[in-house]
């Protein structure tokens, strides 16, 4: 069953977004070649006090740690260490989350550290990102969420790879429901699988979390001994961008980013809700 919200709700989550989109600014200043993944957990915990707020990957399922932290080919579920330090060059993509008053807040983004990244993982991380903003912008009334996977798909396809070839669309995990739990129904494709059929109908008060995660390689994934830490087999690097988003009777709002999403979405000749904790 989809929870859906209520305008009230909303307003809750998108004061959990809040804290999310501060971890974000933290822990993306304190990326830098040198610090561990350890010291970006810790800069999380940090935001996450200063707000009140909590950790809703602490402890979820045995999660040892404050936020994802994912570096080059680890596609997902990366646990903060001190043995893992940034270096020139990697990319890492943090995934964190934020729960307000019951309700949550979850979203990723791809960082560079450092300077002299190949073109190839510049446009890597764009296309991964700019796939999900595609998928956002499709999050509209009257489309179903078979929309929003073939929003994120059609986008990465017509790219081309630099080198040829075509981007690997994980197929293992994707994006989900949103609200009084981190992950909830419905389970949301970065591609179209017609076994799966549509999909429910979005309507006001639906609320999903879309987080495409692309590599430029192979789709497939293995989780390593640790039970959590999600890697391609081919050892292809790979990027994660995701934001939560509630769809309402004045459209979109997307709860995770500070402008609520008004900018990339204008580009789609989509407008945003208003905020309501404006």
């Amino acid at each position: 069953m989809v929870q859906i919200k209520t305008p009230e709700q909303i307003a809750k989550m998108r004061a959990a977004g809040l804290v999310v989109a501060a971890i974000h600014a933290a822990t993306r200043e304190a990326a830098v070649p040198g610090a561990s993944t350890k010291d970006l957990d810790e800069v999380a915990r940090k935001v996450l006090a200063e707000h009140g707020a909590k950790s809703n990957f602490l402890g979820y399922g045995g999660f040892p740690a404050t936020i994802c932290t994912s570096v080059n080919d680890v596609v997902v579920h990366g646990i903060p260490s001190d043995d893992v330090v940034l270096k020139d060059g990697d990319i890492i993509s943090i995934d964190c989350g934020a729960i307000v008053e019951g309700w949550h807040g979850d979203a990723a983004y791809t960082a560079f550290v450092g300077s002299g990244h190949a073109p190839e993982l510049v446009e890597l991380s764009r296309v991964t990102e700019e796939s999900m903003w595609a998928g956002i912008a499709a999050m509209k009334q009257g489309n179903r969420l078979v929309d929003i996977s073939r929003a994120i798909e059609t986008y990465i396809r017509r790219q081309p790879k630099p080198g040829g070839g075509k981007y690997g669309i994980i197929e293992d995990y994707g994006g989900h429901g949103i609200g009084t739990e981190m992950h909830m129904d419905p389970h949301l494709l970065n591609y179209v699988d017609r076994r799966r059929g549509k999909g429910p109908k979005l309507v006001p008060g639906f609320c999903l979390a879309i987080e495409p995660m692309v590599s430029l390689g192979t789709p497939r994934t293995k989780v390593l001994q640790d039970d959590w830490t999600v890697i391609t087999t081919d050892g292809t690097w790979s990027s994660h961008w995701e934001h939560s988003i509630a769809l309402t009777e004045q459209g979109p709002l997307v709860l995770t980013a500070v402008d609520g999403g008004r900018a990339k979405l204008a580009e789609y000749g989509v407008q945003v809700a208003p905020d309501p904790l404006a």
